[in-house]
């Protein structure tokens, strides 16, 4: 394969388990550059079919929850048991460079290493939900080189969960003990957007304390419904020091996705993604046609004013449209 390959050969080279092909092929749909796109749309067509066999699972949570440390945990058990993991760290954004702020060196290194899963760190780039550019194409393409499970790290938690939930057939929400007054940061509509709530840390110190928190987070769970008809929301604690209670996640993460298959739900939010998906890159490219030079330079005077306070967010957009629409009627 050549310097720069076209989207059909590096289609055809992440396929047949080309690493650096996937790397690269995940930089092209992720590129904002205008000449990007219309190779990153000839990539996804050259993709085959694949069959809808892999598992696409939502990992969020506060941070210092231990969302890292428990997917590598995870990650290993799968490992072990023969699966393919692929890994979709959504990083904070420099706001220096622009890219990750964390990175392959600190993050999952024992999975990095693993010949059969790949982490990839990808920056947030300014996105409000704490996703990524292209994250549902790169999902698909750690589908097509054959990852049967591709797990989603996102930013935080409090924004991303609605747009992650539209991405993945299953979200977690893990929970850390001795935060009792998390419960009630938690907000009613994230416990119910969960499919699995997770206690993390249940060792050492901090055992009785998860314990404690698995008890409360039950309560809150019982006042609360399934985004699921039908599934009971399992509420597990783990310990990824001491990889202990992870075959039970595990289960129960495979539980569910048995559940989506029988009740057909897996193949109806398989749709649901891809017009999430139409939606989402929808706005994005209305957003950044719009934002011609000009309109850029009004809306940088315009913000001025805004954070001065001598004119509100609501009548700048008013300005912002009425200029435009007297410069279309000249």
């Amino acid at each position: 394969m050549g310097a720069e390959p076209s989207p059909r050969e590096l289609a055809e080279a992440l396929v047949a388990g080309d690493r650096r092909a996937l790397a690269r092929a995940i930089t092209l749909v992720q590129s904002r550059r205008p000449t990007d796109r219309e190779p990153s749309l000839d990539l996804l067509d050259a993709l085959p079919d694949t069959p809808d066999d892999a598992h696409r699972v939502g990992i969020c949570g506060p941070p210092g929850v231990g969302k890292s440390s428990l997917i590598e945990a995870l990650g290993r058990h799968w490992l072990d048991a023969g699966e393919r993991l692929a890994v979709l760290a959504i990083d904070p954004r420099s706001p220096v460079s622009g890219g990750s702020l964390l990175g392959d060196a600190t993050r999952m290194e024992e999975l990095s290493r693993h010949p059969d899963a790949f982490v990839r760190p990808s920056p947030s780039a300014g996105d409000s939900s704490g996703l990524g550019r292209g994250t549902r194409e790169s999902v698909l393409l750690c589908e097509a080189a054959g990852f049967s499970r591709v797990l989603l790290e996102t930013v935080g938690v409090g924004q991303a969960e609605d747009r992650v939930r539209g991405l993945v057939d299953t979200l977690v929400l893990l929970v850390q003990p001795g935060a009792g007054d998390e419960i009630q940061g938690l907000k009613r509509g994230l416990l119910e957007l969960a499919d699995l709530v997770v206690v993390t840390k249940a060792d050492g110190d901090l055992a009785a304390e998860a314990e404690r928190a698995v008890s409360e987070h039950r309560q809150a769970l019982a006042l609360t419904s399934s985004p699921r008809s039908g599934w009971e929301r399992p509420l597990l604690s783990v310990s990824a020091h001491e990889a202990r209670g992870l075959g039970a996640l595990a289960d129960g993460l495979a539980e569910h996705r048995t559940h989506l298959a029988a009740t057909g739900r897996l193949a109806a939010g398989r749709s649901e993604q891809a017009v999430s998906a139409l939606r989402f890159d929808l706005r994005e490219a209305l957003w950044e046609r719009f934002l011609t030079p000009e309109r850029r330079a009004a809306l940088d005077r315009l913000s001025t004013e805004v954070a001065s306070g001598s004119l509100s967010p609501g009548r700048a957009v008013a300005r912002l449209l009425e200029s435009d629409e007297s410069a279309e009627s000249r």
